[in-house]
């Protein structure tokens, strides 16, 4: 989708968890077709990858495809003999607490890294556009610094650019969405931005999207929300997907990405972002 010219607010929006699981790649993959989304990141631990890399290629001039860094779900890609001692990544709160503790395994941690990087460009022929993470994984303390020094390493600096998934306080509190998470998110991310850009990698300036899932909730109305204290160069995550059994099985948000696409997919996003003077713009156009 391209908003009309002399629009107020020029975001990305990007739908996280691609190859999750059949049914989130197949909506995910309605949206990008239908231009409603202008960004998506992938997760290449997933069996499911290597065939949804085939399907992706062709919207590499249309969006932006980022690796969707994973430390929690499920396995990794090679042996982690400390972070997941028994083959399973730990749980978000178990990966947060050592990280605040500075007890992470670093350079086994730069391992997978590289091994998730590697799976990607392997399958998708062409490096990531950004990385961000499951979970906000990214951003956390010891993390933060292993993938800075492994993407330098491949000389990616000032060609790829990273998700702050922190905003201003103010911010925040302005859109009123899932406030806790959404500051505490904050906190644990502060310092990545300034981190980020003295190693030569742009980020948003500005991060909205926080959801409880509920697929009662008016989506429409939350995504008002979300356009509110934008920065000059905001990013908005999404969820959308088409739920199935494997999806039921490993993830508490099923219905409610069903919710989010229909709504992206309505006449009534356009007319949203016709009514807020917004459009949807790559970030890589804007950063890089």
């Amino acid at each position: 989708m391209t908003g009309k010219r002399g629009a107020t607010i020029s975001f990305c929006l990007c739908a996280d968890d691609f190859a999750l699981t059949p049914g989130v790649s197949r909506g995910i993959l309605e949206a990008l077709e239908a231009g409603r989304v202008n960004a998506t990141s992938v997760l290449t631990t997933r069996p499911y990858w290597p065939e949804g890399a085939k399907t992706l290629r062709s919207f590499k001039a249309k969006a932006d495809i980022g690796l969707h860094l994973n430390l929690t779900l499920g396995r990794p890609l090679g042996l982690m003999p400390q972070l997941a001692a028994d083959g399973k990544l730990p749980n978000i709160s178990t990966l947060v607490w050592a990280s605040m503790n500075c007890t992470l395994p670093e350079a086994e941690i730069a391992q997978e890294i590289i091994r998730q990087l590697d799976q990607f460009i392997s399958r998708f022929g062409a490096w990531p556009d950004f990385v961000d993470g499951h979970q906000h994984v990214q951003i956390l303390p010891q993390i933060r610094s292993a993938l800075f020094r492994c993407l330098t390493e491949l000389g990616l600096a000032g060609k790829i650019w990273l998700r702050s998934s922190g905003d201003r306080p103010f911010a925040i509190l302005q859109r009123g969405i899932e406030l806790p998470k959404a500051l505490g998110i904050a906190w644990f991310g502060r310092g990545f931005a300034k981190e980020a850009a003295a190693q030569g990698f742009p980020v948003n300036d500005s991060f909205a999207g926080f959801s409880n899932f509920d697929p009662r909730a008016d989506y429409a109305r939350v995504f008002s929300a979300y356009l509110r204290a934008s920065g000059r160069h905001p990013l908005i995550m999404c969820h959308p997907g088409l739920s199935d059994d494997e999806l039921v099985a490993l993830d508490p948000a099923t219905l409610s990405r069903e919710r989010e696409l229909d709504f992206l997919l309505s006449p009534a996003f356009p007319a949203l972002l016709a009514a807020k003077g917004a459009e949807l713009i790559r970030l890589s156009q804007q950063l890089l």
